[in-house]
């Protein structure tokens, strides 16, 4: 069995009934309406609820940010990677791929950032890379338990794929001459971010079918991946909002 915590990422995993749930442990102390929402919603999906003193939740959870709730549930589900090409859900396909990022943080807020900006889903390594953890799912508010996220063996192979499914490949790589932003993203993509310090792979940079980067005017030579990633997603989402005149 695994934990989850947080009041967000109990609450979505309840609604998005992906897991199965053993119970949820609640702080004893806590009295307050968003804990409570989280009580009724175990009854009314006849999920035990068990009181706990705040020290045994700290030890559940392996640290101090449950908010007052754990629950233990199975693992979370990945979808195959077809799952993510079929889950449009607008005009165009977009879909977020993961060239070994591997801080739970960065993850959580790029799933979050993903299923704010519509994309049909994520798409990360299975070796030498982070997974959808309690951490990652109490980062992203609960969003890593809607959007469909796919584990693959090859992201250059899987790239091939996606190219095959007639999907446009574009690489964020801080060292292209092209700006993200001179791109038209009214298409059906897949966009690449590389992992934290190492940006793309040489064999995943290759693969794409355009590399862009975003403009730094400072000292430092690029951001953080999940800043980056909204920085792109959201050039996409005004792109493809934007009325013609």
């Amino acid at each position: 069995m695994h934990y989850l915590y947080g009041i967000h990422s109990v609450a979505e995993a309840l609604k998005a009934g992906g897991r199965a749930f053993a119970w949820v442990g609640v702080a004893r102390e806590r009295h307050d309406l968003r804990l409570q929402r989280v009580v009724e919603q175990c009854r009314r999906q006849g999920v035990a609820v068990r009181f706990l003193e705040r020290a045994e939740l700290d030890r559940m959870a392996g640290n101090h940010a449950h908010q007052g709730v754990v629950a233990i549930t199975s693992a979370k589900q990945y979808n195959d990677l077809d799952d993510v090409i079929e889950a449009k859900r607008g005009a165009y396909s977009l879909i977020v791929v993961l060239d070994g990022v591997e801080d739970p943080h960065n993850l959580g807020a790029i799933l979050r950032t993903a299923d704010a900006a519509g994309a049909n889903g994520v798409i990360i390594p299975e070796r030498r890379a982070v997974g959808v953890t309690a951490t990652v799912t109490k980062v992203s508010a609960g969003a890593g338990e809607h959007l469909p996220v796919a584990k693959v063996t090859n992201i250059a192979r899987t790239l091939e794929e996606l190219k095959a499914k007639n999907l446009w490949i574009v690489g964020l790589d801080e060292r292209a001459p092209q700006s993200y932003d001179s791109l038209d993203y009214n298409m059906d993509c897949a966009v690449v971010l590389g992992a934290e310090g190492k940006g793309l792979h040489d064999l995943v940079a290759k693969k794409c079918d355009f590399l862009a980067s975003i403009p730094m005017l400072g000292k430092v030579p690029s951001l953080n991946v999940s800043v980056a990633a909204g920085v792109f997603l959201y050039e996409i989402v005004r792109q493809r909002r934007k009325q013609p005149r």
